[in-house]
């Protein structure tokens, strides 16, 4: 699959998502097998870029390339000209936000409220890709509610305006994340299009990213909450695509690994402080599933440095995977 110049290496893409995909998050991902990682959606605002926030996000040296900046707003002029300046901090990818349900964004008509308005989104489509000079692609749903799905509609107007990829999610807006995703819709946007098309939606699984790209005919998926503390799943769906094997589940001594440079990476990125706060969500995550993660979760989220929380990670996981061990030697026995 191609994005304009950019040959993606394979059609598993990590997801923009608030408060998650930083730039520690998003070269992890790519790391471990995602073709593109798309940042955390950006005000087309410029009056709000001074806040600690954008800043983190507006930041980009260091990162893989292509580097993809979503971008989100309402007003035409303002978009296509928060798109040139992303390109100038080193944006090689812009893309359009009109898939977010959060209601923040609905009640200011961004995001996925923009459905509503077709013309509106023909001229920001036109004013974005005639101003950013490099390739634009959007995000959308399958329309606002199950009586307005118009995903069709849109992508025909986004593939006339220039949009060289369009990613939709099988949820309406109404839905948020509630209930099941739907392919269907997917399908036939695809048929009715000729740019690459991305599926979005519920794919947790190498199985699941199989059988919806095999459902769509979609050129590529993008995954989103299903990396969460769980940024393998790109490696796991990649291989699954090639081969139709999957790969076995990384070993505690791999997850520790991965999350410790995770973690070293947020420190590095944002300073300890900041950090600190950031890494608990992301350590609940990670280690959810194991034995012994509630009571440790507690104890975590009172650590206050850098040092302790990476000492106490690396320290829960080694008793883990002991008792790990413990059991395989008793079952081989």
């Amino acid at each position: 699959m191609k994005i304009g110049p950019h040959l993606l290496k394979s059609p598993v893409i990590a997801a923009p998502m608030a408060g998650v995909t930083d730039q520690p998050f998003r070269n992890l991902c790519r790391k471990l097998g995602a073709a593109l990682a798309v940042s955390e959606m950006v005000t087309s605002n410029t009056k709000l870029w001074n806040s600690k926030k954008t800043q983190f996000r507006l930041t980009h040296s260091g990162e893989d390339t292509p580097r993809v900046v979503q971008i989100a707003g309402t007003d035409p002029l303002q978009m296509a000209e928060a798109a040139k300046l992303n390109v100038g901090l080193g944006a090689e990818i812009i893309d359009i936000n009109m898939g977010c349900p959060a209601k923040k964004v609905c009640k200011a008509a961004a995001g996925s409220a923009l459905m509503k308005n077709e013309p509106l989104v023909a001229s920001i489509l036109h004013s974005v890709v005639r101003s950013a000079n490099i390739p634009v692609t959007l995000k959308i749903r399958t329309g606002w509610s199950e009586e307005s799905k118009n995903a069709i509609q849109i992508a025909r107007i986004a593939e006339d305006c220039g949009i060289q990829a369009l990613t939709i999610h099988g949820r309406t807006r109404n839905d948020f994340f509630n209930g099941a995703a739907e392919y269907d819709t997917i399908a036939q946007v695809k048929s009715a299009l000729k740019i690459p098309i991305i599926a979005n939606g519920d794919i947790d699984s190498p199985k699941k990213a199989f059988e919806v790209l095999k459902s769509t005919q979609a050129d590529a998926v993008m995954i989103g909450r299903a990396a969460q503390g769980r940024p393998w799943i790109y490696r796991e769906i990649s291989h699954y695509l090639k081969t139709e094997e999957e790969l076995p589940p990384p070993t505690i001594s791999e997850r520790k690994n991965i999350l410790l440079e995770h973690l070293t990476e947020l420190y590095s990125f944002y300073g300890e402080e900041r950090a600190v706060r950031l890494a608990r969500k992301h350590v609940s995550w990670y280690l959810a599933d194991l034995p012994g993660s509630k009571d440790f979760r507690a104890a975590f989220n009172a650590l206050q440095s850098g040092k302790t929380q990476l000492n106490a990670v690396t320290n829960f996981l080694i008793s883990v995977a002991y008792q790990q061990n413990l059991i395989a030697q008793k079952f081989a026995a």
